[in-house]
């Protein structure tokens, strides 16, 4: 269990079209300055057979990249992600449940049976951390795979074609962001997602990203960013202030600095950082660069 939580968190979301058509997914934006261009590309952390091949465009601009920037290299060296980890998803034993009130345990109980989980596996995890591994069991349900992520897709594509892969951002990084959390937040965070897997709402919005993804809709995307605005909850907030536009600026700010030293690289990060209000490109924007939406 520790493991598949590593690989889906680096790798922490059917198709009408042939695969063998290379139709456009996600979001495709062509970033400008110095003299030098940037393709800045939405992904998935993971993914299904279908989704491959990646439309030409985007498949070409990282083979022939001088960088492929991934938010996480997913050849990272799985004793580091252990690391953080156990830093900061761990806690003593047992002590998420004792957090939990009765009634709420056996719901949490009800949870995890339903998405195969073996209760025992999740005992020493943190609150947050098992609303995450609640949240990739609803993937998981729907046929998506973490060995299948766009972001391993790429690596691979630039691997065979000897393009460096640098990561942005660290495990630890990433993961120490949810350390913010009060113990009484990460129950609330918890709270929520079970009540999200118990109504089904959390199935039909992993199949809304999905499908906004699969088929570059950027009506969808807006949609879905206009949700994630109104959502007042601990874990809406939490995600909107802290996960998407507070890594936004670093995000903004390290593409920058690739693109003044590099003629021409490609950038690919999950997509829900390139939607809404302080994305990625309207930061980058902000900046005087020339962003151009391809897609």
């Amino acid at each position: 269990m520790r493991r598949q939580i590593i690989v889906v968190f680096f790798s922490l979301l059917c198709l009408a079209l042939p695969p063998t058509w290379g139709a456009d997914r996600g979001a495709l934006f062509k970033v400008t300055a110095y003299n030098h261009t940037m393709y800045l590309f939405g992904t998935m952390h993971v993914g299904t057979p279908e989704f491959y091949p990646l439309e030409p465009r985007i498949a070409d601009a990282v083979k022939g990249a001088s960088t492929l920037a991934l938010e996480i290299d997913p050849g990272l060296d799985p004793a580091i992600a252990a690391h953080a980890l156990k830093t900061y998803g761990m806690t003593i034993p047992g002590a998420t449940r004792q957090a939990l009130a009765p009634a709420m345990r056996a719901r949490l109980d009800r949870a995890l049976a339903k998405a195969h989980i073996d209760p025992e596996a999740v005992v020493p995890l943190k609150p947050w951390l098992v609303a995450t591994v609640l949240a990739m069991a609803e993937y998981a349900r729907q046929g998506y795979r973490t060995d299948l992520s766009v972001d391993a897709h790429l690596a691979q594509l630039a691997r065979a074609s000897k393009v460096p892969v640098v990561g942005l951002e660290s495990a630890g990084s990433q993961m120490s962001l949810f350390n913010r959390l009060t113990m009484a937040e990460q129950v609330g965070f918890l709270e929520e997602s079970i009540g999200l897997i118990e109504s089904g709402k959390q199935g039909v919005e992993v199949s809304k990203i999905v499908n906004a993804w699969r088929t570059a809709d950027q009506g969808a995307f807006d949609e879905i960013a206009a949700r994630a605005s109104r959502d007042t909850s601990v874990s809406g907030k939490f995600v909107k202030h802290i996960l998407l536009e507070e890594r936004n600026n670093a995000l903004a700010e390290k593409l920058a600095q690739l693109l003044e030293r590099e003629a021409s690289t490609v950038a690919a990060i999950g997509v829900l950082h390139l939607i809404g209000e302080n994305s990625v490109p309207s930061l980058l924007g902000e900046r005087g660069m020339s962003v151009e939406r391809v897609y």
